[in-house]
């Protein structure tokens, strides 16, 4: 039997694919395929071509080399036949060996980075200090939609726009069966999107310490398990994330605060909830736990979701409120005291007293730890890696992509900048480009938002003209006996160009990614309202905002092209 090892298969359809293509080849009689393993066990006809197989992989996409490859043969062309992983990428120093990439962190730059290195030819140490994952899957992204989805089925079967018709009934929450169901779903997305894909890919060694640089070519990994390891590298991929910051309001730091991370994993409701923050965070979580059965405040240092067209806070706020949510609005604590195992904030609106405090005031990237200044990268004065289109930092070889940088703080962006980086240290040229990026809030009605608002658009020179249209005008609303919200469309005037949407509506997030191809694709706002759109779905909204820029939406039938 002849073994040829595999790099880039993610699954096992990944490896039913390579099958089927290496059977094709001449000589081949039999092929096994491990996705696990990274291999394929051939049975083979004498005189098969070695150059066929790996070629056979490659043309699918993925890498390929024989596991008795002969170390000192130096052939060459397209594949470079058997020395080593067939691809183009760059070389190390010497030649002779594959490049060699460090890539700091395990989550979703880090992941999308190493696959990326490793299809490009490149060998792989990822290092990770904690859990692998990163926060996305294991603290952030997926167990906050779980809990937001969670609270979203308590608040129906506790009132909906139909009670008249299905009567409504005050669920019983079990909070640690919730939060079992949660968890498990993170353990299994985790082994199935990060561990099994790291642990099936031999071009990719894993090291569990924390690494810091010992100069622009080195990091010393102090192992979790004991003792130290130089990792020598001919590029390295920053890509450490974000943890919660914490403000500097007197007695907090001495008190048993909640970040998210804490809210997340807590196995009970509080009665009474206290929330320090307005952007994202604060608000999903907030009325997570309102729904859940918990008495939430929030103080909001200016307005909800302030940075956003002000029409999104006014919204989020209102339905908060009808909620029996207690926005106050330009509030802060000036000191935070536990006593008697209760929560004390003083304010300028006077005391507020409560069971639990969460605090989510933003993130702050995790570069401290690192020794940056021996490898020259620089950071900005929050503390976050300066990186330029292409993830590069000031030392060339050296790049960084994620929470950890000047980047927006979004998953899908670290993901894609990881990929990116990759690329460029494989000897590629690959840019992000965040013109067109879509960003959601999973509050209930949720906001999402893509390109310029009004305000930004301004500032920036460009003349705009806009129409909002409420949810009463849209069918799929109605249906729903459900008109919370608005879409918003920005145009730039003269060419009718769309450069920015902004809605608040159910679901949201799903139709915004509509608006993005729109500006992507410099759509005019005529040529979307000709479109076709499928009747009584909320994106039809989309479709009858860009109508109303030419006509009187209340005065077309139902579904009027």
């Amino acid at each position: 039997m002849t073994t040829l090892k595999i790099a880039g298969m993610t699954c096992d359809a990944c490896a039913t694919h390579v099958k089927e293509a290496l059977e094709k080849v001449p000589g081949v009689r039999s092929a096994v395929v491990s996705y696990a393993e990274g291999a394929a066990q051939l049975a083979l006809d004498p005189g098969t071509a070695p150059d066929a197989l790996t070629t056979a992989v490659t043309e699918l996409g993925y890498k390929a080399m024989l596991a008795d490859a002969p170390p000192t043969e130096n052939t060459s062309g397209r594949l470079d036949k058997v020395r080593g992983w067939t691809g183009a990428a760059d070389k190390g120093s010497d030649g002779e060996r594959p490049l060699q990439v460090a890539v700091i962190g395990s989550g979703g730059a880090a992941m999308a980075a190493a696959l990326k290195a490793v299809e490009q030819g490149a060998t792989v140490t990822l290092i990770e200090r904690g859990t692998i994952g990163g926060t996305c899957v294991n603290t952030g992204c997926v167990p906050s939609k779980i809990m937001i989805r969670a609270a979203y089925i308590a608040h129906l079967r506790r009132e909906s726009p139909f009670d008249d018709g299905i009567a409504a009934s005050a669920p019983a929450i079990n909070r640690s069966k919730l939060l079992a169901q949660q968890q498990a779903r993170v353990d299994e997305l985790r082994h199935a999107k990060y561990e099994g894909i790291l642990d099936g890919n031999p071009a990719i060694t894993v090291l569990h310490g924390d690494a810091r640089f010992k100069d622009t070519r080195s990091l010393a990994v102090r192992l979790n398990e004991g003792g130290e390891r130089v990792v020598v590298f001919d590029r390295c991929l920053v890509a450490t994330g974000a943890s919660p910051s914490v403000p500097p309001i007197a007695g907090l730091k001495d008190t048993p605060y909640w970040t998210s991370t804490e809210a997340l994993v807590s196995d009970t409701i509080p009665a009474r909830l206290v929330v320090i923050g307005s952007s994202v965070v604060a608000v999903e979580l907030a009325q997570a736990f309102a729904r859940l059965g918990s008495q939430v405040t929030i103080l909001a240092r200016n307005t909800l979701l302030f940075r956003e067209d002000p029409a999104i806070g006014e919204a989020i706020t209102a339905a908060f409120r009808m909620e029996g949510i207690k926005v106050l609005e330009h509030t802060q604590a000036s000191q935070v005291a536990h006593v008697a195992g209760e929560f004390v904030l003083t304010t300028g609106h006077g005391e507020i007293r409560a069971d639990k405090l969460l605090v989510a005031t933003g993130r702050a990237p995790n570069t401290g730890s690192l020794a940056l200044e021996a490898a020259r990268v620089d950071v900005n004065a929050q503390g976050a890696i300066v990186i330029d289109q292409g993830m590069r930092t000031n030392t060339p070889h050296i790049y960084a992509a994620g929470d950890c940088t000047d980047q927006p703080q979004f998953v899908y962006v670290a993901a894609a900048a990881g990929t990116r980086a990759a690329i460029n240290m494989t000897g590629g040229e690959a840019v992000l480009d965040l013109s067109a990026m879509p960003a959601v809030v999973f509050t209930d009605p949720q906001v999402a938002t893509v390109g310029y608002s009004e305000a930004q658009a301004h500032h920036d020179g460009i003349e705009t003209d806009s129409r909002t249209l409420t949810l009463d005008n849209v069918p799929r609303a109605l249906a729903n006996f459900d008109t919370r919200g608005f879409i918003k469309v920005v145009i730039e005037k003269g060419s009718g160009r769309f450069i920015g949407v902004h809605a608040v509506a159910p679901e949201a997030g799903e139709l915004i990614q509509t608006a993005v191809l729109a500006i992507r694709n410099r759509m005019t706002v005529q040529e979307l309202a000709d479109q076709l759109f499928p009747y009584l779905t909320m994106v039809e909204g989309l479709k009858l905002a860009a109508q109303t820029f030419s006509k009187d939406v209340k005065q077309l039938s139902c579904c009027a092209g």
